[in-house]
C-alpha cells in the first residue's frame, strides 16, 4: 500500500496557513515587504491531517487530499500533517513558492490543543500570508457521513435503539464540546438518543457511555467519529464490547472520500481565503 507522504508528494500543490473564528483562525498574517506581491495571487490550499502509523490510516487520508485536488485543480492543493508524519507544517509551507499565499484547511474534526496552538503556531511563516481555516466540524456534512456508515453498519434505528458516538478526546474543553455538538446533531437527524463517549482525556469515557447505555437498552451501535483508522479505531473496537453494530470511521482505504467531506474542506478553505481578503 501507498504510504500516505509518497502519495502526497506526488500531488504538485502548494500551501500556507493563518487563522479563522471557532478557533480564533481567519487572522491574516504577513511580512509587510512580499504583502502586495503575495495578496494578488491564488492562495494554495494546504491541507494538514493529524499523522498516524497506519497504512490504512494514510491511505484514507491521502485519498481525501486526492479528491480534493482532484475537485479544485485550480487552488494548487497540497498534503502534510501535524504529527507522526511528514511533511510537517513548516515543510509544507516551505515547499510553496516564496510568493505563494495558502489556506491552512486542518483535516480534524474539533478545534482543539492542535488547532488553537500547534497550527497556530507554526502557520507564523516570515515572508509569507497564512491563513488557517476552522476544524470540519461541527458540520451537517459529518453528519451526512456518519449517517452513511451506520447504515453500512446495518443500523435501522428503532424506538429501543441507542448510539454511543465514538470521539477521540481532548483536554480542550471547546473541542469537547465540539463533539458533544456533533452528537446532538445526530440525534436529531436520526431521532435516536445519542451519547458521546471519549477514548483519552475527557469523560464519559467510550466504555462507561456503553455500560451506561447497555442498562438502559439491548441495542447499542457504537458510531465512530473518527477521520480514519489507526490507534484511536483500534482502541474503539476494542472498548465497544457488547455493542451490536461498531461502524467504520469516516474515510476508509481503497474506498473514494465521500464527496460530504470533500465539499466540507474546500468550503473551509473558501470561507477562511474571503475572511483573511485573500486573492
Amino acid at each position: 500500500m501507498i504510504l500516505l507522504d509518497e502519495r502526497l508528494s506526488s500531488l504538485r500543490v502548494r500551501t500556507d496557513p493563518a487563522s479563522t473564528d471557532q478557533v480564533r483562525a481567519d487572522r491574516l498574517r504577513t511580512d509587510q515587504t512580499d504583502a502586495p506581491q503575495q495578496a494578488a495571487l491564488t492562495a494554495a490550499l494546504v491541507a494538514i491531517s493529524h499523522g498516524t502509523s497506519s497504512a490504512d490510516g494514510q491511505a484514507a487520508i491521502a485519498a481525501l487530499v486526492e479528491a480534493v485536488a482532484d475537485a479544485r485543480p485550480d487552488l494548487g492543493v497540497t498534503g502534510g500533517f501535524v504529527d507522526v508524519q511528514q511533511p510537517d507544517v513548516v515543510a509544507s509551507l516551505g515547499a510553496l513558492r516564496p510568493n505563494h499565499a495558502a489556506v491552512v484547511v486542518p483535516l480534524l474534526l474539533s478545534a482543539g490543543y492542535h488547532v488553537h496552538v500547534d497550527l497556530q503556531r507554526e502557520t507564523r511563516v516570515p515572508g509569507r500570508v497564512t491563513t488557517l481555516s476552522r476544524a470540519l466540524g461541527p458540520d451537517k456534512r459529518l453528519i451526512d457521513v456518519l449517517e452513511l456508515r451506520l447504515r453500512a453498519a446495518g443500523f435501522t434505528g428503532g424506538a429501543h435503539s441507542e448510539i454511543v458516538l465514538a470521539a477521540a478526546g481532548s483536554s480542550d474543553e471547546r473541542a469537547v464540546d465540539d463533539c458533544r455538538t456533533v452528537g446532538a446533531m445526530l440525534a436529531e437527524r436520526l431521532d435516536v438518543p445519542v451519547t458521546v463517549g471519549f477514548l483519552s482525556a475527557a469523560t464519559p469515557r467510550l466504555a462507561d457511555a456503553l455500560i451506561e447505555a447497555r442498562l438502559r437498552t439491548d441495542s447499542v451501535t457504537v458510531s465512530t467519529y473518527l477521520m480514519a483508522p489507526g490507534y484511536f479505531f483500534d482502541l474503539t473496537r476494542a472498548q465497544s464490547a457488547g455493542a451490536e453494530l461498531v461502524t467504520a470511521p469516516l474515510l476508509l482505504p481503497g474506498e473514494n472520500a465521500p464527496g460530504a467531506l470533500v465539499d466540507l474542506v474546500i468550503d473551509r478553505y473558501l470561507e477562511a481565503k474571503a475572511h483573511a481578503g485573500l486573492f
